[in-house]
């Protein structure tokens, strides 16, 4: 789905996942530098929306999610994820309750997936669910972060906002943020334990759900199989890491890169999902770039329980 804001002055499209809205409208820097002072907006009209409403949606949503539901104010924005069976990241949303519906944005082209599978799980639940993808719009309004509007009115949105960045800059500052994207910065085999995720959407102190065996379990003895870290870049070669490209320690691979950018203070950056025994210390090689680690995941997160050995 194309964005009507691909019209306004210099607009450049993205390509990739992010296709459809403007990579940026001339300079990424001075856009990330406007975002962090509060100025303007970004189109994240490409990104999918889906509708859950009925007078059992907060209920129902808390069993099935790694988010705690019940009682959640209205317009309080919250991040719940779908795990698989074997705990595995398979969806991941973030949205609001407006006091009739619960709605969340999602990845480009997730929401049929998202919204058939919730709609499996109804059963006799007083519950609707649908994708809003044609009718309702996702901006970042710098300050503000998230809002919903409707998609016939972008154009008057941007008109009355202004200085308008584009997702280059918008990546940039969520990579520095060290926020993950599913599916860019996963793979079919990420828990949250591994990429930060416990706190901000797995609410550990709630009722069961799919998969909370997986992540109460490494959340209980510690040391998740894999953690996320933000590598900085050598800021010499002239080109970032691609996606899904190999972590190389000593030549051999102990992980792969998930987003990479050029912030405006802090150079050429990437996150990467890496081997938790990997030294934190230790120089890494992106895609033939040499990477310094940053921590985000603590190689011993979670590590609360451990036996003792007795004579």
């Amino acid at each position: 789905m194309s964005s009507p804001l691909l019209s306004l002055p210099d607009a450049v499209e993205a390509d990739g996942i992010d296709a459809g809205v403007a990579a940026h409208y001339g300079s990424f820097i001075t856009e990330q530098r406007n975002l962090v002072a509060g100025r303007g907006f970004v189109d994240l009209s490409h990104r999918g929306v889906v509708r859950v409403e009925g007078a059992d949606r907060l209920t129902w949503l808390h069993s099935l999610t790694t988010q705690y539901f019940e009682g959640l104010e209205p317009g309080v924005w919250t991040t719940a994820l779908v795990l698989s069976p074997q705990g595995h990241v398979e969806h991941a949303m973030r949205g609001y309750d407006d006091g009739t519906a619960f709605v969340a944005h999602v990845e480009p082209g997730g929401a049929p997936a998202l919204v058939s599978w919730l709609d499996r799980m109804r059963f006799m639940m007083r519950v609707e669910v649908s994708d809003e993808t044609e009718s309702l719009a996702v901006v970042h309004r710098a300050g503000l972060g998230e809002q919903l509007i409707e998609r016939a009115s972008l154009q008057s949105y941007a008109a009355s906002v202004g200085q308008p960045a584009g997702v280059w800059a918008h990546e940039a500052l969520r990579i520095a943020d060290c926020t993950p994207r599913i599916g860019l910065d996963t793979d079919q085999r990420t828990i949250p334990n591994e990429v930060g995720w416990i706190g901000s959407a797995v609410h550990l102190a709630k009722g069961c759900y799919r998969g909370q065996e997986t992540v109460a379990r490494v959340h209980t003895l510690g040391r998740p199989p894999r953690r996320l870290v933000l590598l900085h870049l050598d800021g010499s070669v002239d080109h970032l890491p691609a996606h899904g490209s190999g972590v190389l320690l000593d030549g051999r691979s102990v992980g792969f890169v998930g987003s990479a950018a050029r912030h405006y203070e802090l150079g050429p950056i990437a996150l990467a999902l890496v081997k938790r025994n990997v030294d934190i210390a230790a120089p890494l090689v992106a895609d033939g770039v040499a990477a310094a680690q940053e921590v985000v995941v603590d190689p011993e997160a979670g590590l609360h329980v451990r036996a003792r050995l007795t004579s």
